[in-house]
């Protein structure tokens, strides 16, 4: 079992910048992700990153996010960021931290209960 816990989320002028984390209870040696949900909207992957051991860090992003988030992993391997930039009213939402359990589990079991983001014009 693996806990995740997210933090950093804020209120930011449109435009701003917010760095999210989300601390991992153990190293991920899969893959983690950030998700994004706002009120009548459906869950949206935002970016994800490969993190096996034979895995060279791979990312992908949302189009909607590209050019302005940047995710990365700690070098443990047990920490999450996702650094916004350019931060527009529609990324307002309840940002959450997943992770798969192993690198032959290619799903996100772990969850954590995510962080508000909120964007204001």
């Amino acid at each position: 079992q693996v806990e995740l816990v997210e933090s950093g989320g804020d209120s930011v002028q449109a435009g701003g910048s917010l760095r999210l984390s989300c601390a991992a209870s153990r190293s991920i040696l899969c893959a983690m992700a950030w998700y994004r949900q706002a009120p009548g909207k459906e869950r949206e992957l935002v970016a994800s990153i490969a993190s096996d051991i034979t895995s060279d860090g791979s990312t992908h992003y949302a189009d909607s996010v590209k050019g302005r988030f940047t995710i990365s992993l700690n070098d443990a391997r047990n920490t999450l960021y996702l650094q916004m930039s350019s931060l527009k009213p529609e990324d307002t939402a309840v940002y959450s931290c997943a992770a798969c359990p192993a690198a032959s589990v290619a799903i996100y079991k772990y969850w954590g209960q995510g962080t508000q983001v909120t964007v204001s014009s």
